[in-house]
């Protein structure tokens, strides 16, 4: 076999010896989103403190949140975990678009897979303005009460983050159509934007089970 065709063989993502070392970008990434960690768990911590001394505030607005509403707009993030990380195992394999049919789901690449995801988390958003919508109309306001504050804080940055994932997925998607070639780098690219994404979809988790499911 010549060399040419052994380089052809090999996935993008494991060219010139790169699986041999971790990628700094993705230990960079890796820390930043430790002290985003931090930053959440200090709006946990906050809205623990605030509702121990507010029970009755709490129970009296709790009351008005659609629970099913929010379970369903939580699936569809969630989901789009799995979405984002099919596509990362297509760029893993050096599939950056699809082969065949677009109706053959087997045969998708990079492309589609965060295609899917972008517009599974902007339903999440719109689905998330919809209820701030209802809410508003409810007398729930950001400045109304303590409740309100907490609740627009901590549903509202973890909103700005999941924004700032599908900004971070147009990167990546316009950067597979410019290239001539998908390389190294862009599925570097792609698998750091999955391990954002996979953290602001399990933020989201510990948000809905504290503020929608625990009384």
């Amino acid at each position: 076999m010549t060399p040419v065709a052994t380089a052809t063989a090999i996935p993008a993502s494991r060219l010139h010896g790169h699986h041999d070392r971790p990628s700094m970008v993705s230990v960079g990434t890796i820390i930043w989103l430790s002290s985003e960690l931090m930053f959440f768990a200090a709006l946990f911590a906050s809205y623990f403190t605030i509702r121990a001394v507010s029970p009755e505030l709490w129970e009296m607005n709790t009351e008005l949140l659609n629970i099913p509403f929010a379970t369903a707009n939580t699936t569809i993030l969630v989901l789009s975990s799995v979405t984002c990380q099919l596509g990362v195992f297509a760029a893993e394999r050096g599939q950056v678009g699809r082969t065949g049919s677009v109706l053959n789901v087997k045969g998708w690449g990079l492309r589609e897979w965060f295609i899917l995801t972008y517009v599974m988390g902007a339903v999440f958003i719109a689905g998330q303005a919809t209820e701030y919508a209802a809410l508003i109309a409810e007398g729930v306001t950001i400045q109304d009460s303590a409740y309100g504050t907490m609740f627009y804080l901590t549903t509202g940055f973890h909103g700005l983050h999941v924004t700032g994932g599908l900004i971070a997925f147009l990167f990546v998607l316009g950067r597979t159509y410019v290239a001539r070639k998908f390389t190294h780098e862009q599925a570097v690219s792609a698998i750091v934007v999955s391990y954002y994404w996979h953290f602001v979809d399990v933020v989201w988790i510990g948000l809905f089970a504290t503020i929608y499911l625990v009384k």
